[in-house]
């Protein structure tokens, strides 16, 4: 329960919905008692009516039928009456239930997207999808079914047990006897069941995860002519899930003849003692069908503490998993929450960061600087340091040494959110959301309208493209942008960055995926938009850092050589190096 009491903001905030719902829980409990009582006193009218309907009193026999009739009125109002407040309970403590749900997937969400890359690199997708879905849900059964029906059992044990005992202790204590068995049956098979459960979900979400990466990578399947292994691999994986899937219809074959059992040797003792009690003049045999409706009001409560002990373990477990998540802090904070509009002058001095997961050195002891509306050029091998460099200036992680100033004040002093609203980002890995290319392109950006997204994709030279197609810029590009090729989408991940008429524009080896032409055309456009804003470009080719007035060479996390294009051929060093073999590469193609 200590991992559970996270959950008592949510309780007090939702606290009316449970008091109304325990209100409804004693009136309902209360109806449930009133046809015991009324079944009672119809069957000892009866064997009154039947005693003296033998001696001969004939109107004894229609005054008995008359009250029976009255009795049984009693009974179906009361079970309508109970019935209606049993509605009123769901309605109160489950809908409170599904509001903490609500709630909970949000709080988790919310901070999901608050936490900085790292806890990313660190947790895989899947393993955060089933917090936010599998956990929540079973914490969701704890809040809602079993609070509802742990509080029903209680009250109804609290009162039904002692007034059993009062009528008759002997028939009491034996009635009841059978149902801890019951209990502790139900919990064991429950145990079992969700043991098997879990093993089935697990064995269900890697059935998706294949299921979904083969149909991710249906193109190379195709082209490797490999369907016919994954249609085995499939087949495996689906003999699994069936075969866990009938280990538990087997336990759950056992659930309910166990239970059956149970309740048939309840009502077995409870009619033969209560018989011997009748012949010792103890009770009347109304009591033994007064005993036989408490023994079903009490049986199906009963039952449900074993499962209700289940759903609060898994929900417990499930709890502490959410809640290791939710301490999980976010280290990138302000220290000044400074909010002004951005310059644009970047300036690094001595910067260096090493990654936490890998020690791999990302960048090492940088600097350099670029004024407002400059642009720089950013160009190197794989893995040089390029994008890190990029990824720093958005802060989505913390330098190790060094400082990083934008307009001569220390990054770690701004708002986060607030400076990275003022910077366009188009970065090397794209990614589109299954949503139009128009709303791509608005991702992120804020009142703008249609002649804005014409605007951008024309200066990502996406209009030609956007026109070929049916629904042009209503067209939905599919998951991930699965619809496009790859210079298509790294356009439209342009126009995203533009649209936005950031201060700072980083465009990190954005031009990959298109051909030299296109490139050209998108550099051009480029020229005015990036006037009034400090740029930077990382590529791997001259052709697209070349106009930048400060280029960088990188290797291994260091800067090797600076300076304008011109000045670095002169040099003939590494940069000159990447020049005549880009110039060869041209020229054979």
């Amino acid at each position: 329960m200590r991992e559970l009491s996270y959950l008592n903001k949510y309780l007090f905030k939702y606290k009316k919905y449970y008091l109304l719902g325990t209100g409804f829980i004693l009136i309902s409990t209360f109806f449930a008692l009133v046809p015991a009582t009324l079944i009672r006193e119809t069957f000892d009218l009866i064997e009154e009516g039947v005693a003296s309907y033998s001696n001969g009193d004939l109107i004894s026999r229609d005054e008995t039928l008359k009250y029976v009739l009255i009795y049984a009125g009693g009974i179906i109002l009361a079970a309508v009456i109970r019935g209606l407040f049993m509605y009123m309970m769901r309605q109160t403590i489950i809908v409170a239930s599904r509001n903490i749900e609500y709630d909970l997937k949000n709080e988790i969400f919310f901070h999901y997207q608050t936490l900085p890359s790292q806890f990313y690199k660190e947790n895989n997708t899947g393993d955060l999808m089933n917090r936010i879905s599998e956990d929540v849900s079973r914490v969701r059964m704890y809040i809602g079914p079993a609070l509802m029906y742990g509080m029903n059992v209680t009250i109804l044990m609290l009162t039904i047990i002692p007034f059993m005992f009062y009528i008759n202790s002997k028939l009491a204590f034996y009635s009841i006897l059978p149902l801890p068995l019951l209990v502790l049956s139900i919990y064991y098979v429950q145990n079992i069941i969700n043991k098997r459960s879990e093993e089935i979900q697990e064995s269900l979400s890697d059935l998706s995860t294949y299921v979904q990466e083969t149909f991710s990578g249906i193109r190379l399947i195709k082209s490797f002519v490999r369907e016919e292994n994954f249609s085995s691999v499939f087949s495996k994986k689906s003999v699994e899930y069936k075969d866990k899937s009938l280990r538990l219809q087997f336990v759950l074959s056992l659930f309910f003849p166990i239970i059956m059992t149970l309740i048939g040797l309840s009502i077995i003792i409870t009619v033969y003692i209560g018989a011997i009690e009748v012949f010792s003049n103890n009770i009347t045999i109304g009591n033994i069908a007064e005993f036989l409706i408490y023994v079903y009001l009490l049986t199906w409560p009963v039952t449900s503490l074993g499962w209700i002990t289940s759903i609060v373990q898994r929900a417990s477990a499930s709890q502490k998993r959410i809640n290791q998540f939710l301490k999980e802090e976010n280290n990138i904070t302000s220290s000044e929450n400074i909010t002004i509009d951005l310059k644009g002058k970047i300036e690094f001095k001595n910067v260096s960061f090493t990654y936490p997961d890998t020690n791999i050195t990302g960048l090492k002891n940088i600097s350099f600087k670029i004024e407002s509306g400059e642009s720089l050029g950013v160009i190197g091998t794989t893995g040089s340091g390029k994008s890190t460099l990029a990824n720093s200036i958005l802060r989505l992680f913390d330098i190790s040494e060094g400082n990083i100033l934008i307009d001569d004040n220390k990054i770690e002093d701004f708002d986060v959110v607030n400076l990275r609203r003022q910077i366009g980002y188009v970065p090397q890995d794209v990614f589109l959301f299954s949503d139009t290319i128009e709303n791509n392109i608005l991702f992120g950006a804020k009142n703008k309208t249609f002649n804005h997204v014409v605007e951008a994709a024309e200066n990502a030279d996406l209009t030609r493209n956007i026109q070929t197609f049916p629904d042009e810029y209503k067209t939905m590009v599919g998951e991930r942008g699965i619809t496009l090729s790859g210079g298509q989408k790294q356009r439209i991940s342009i126009a995203r960055a533009i649209i936005k008429k950031p201060k700072i524009l980083i465009l990190d080896d954005c031009l990959s995926a298109v051909d030299t032409k296109t490139e050209n055309k998108i550099l051009e456009n480029l020229k005015t938009i990036m006037l009034d804003k400090t740029t930077i470009i990382i590529s791997h080719r001259i052709s697209s850092v070349k106009l930048a007035k400060k280029i960088l060479v990188m290797d291994e996390g260091k800067v090797i050589e600076e300076g304008n294009h011109q000045d670095l051929l002169k040099k003939r060093g590494e940069y000159y190096k990447i020049y005549k073999n880009q110039i060869e590469e041209e020229k054979i193609n």
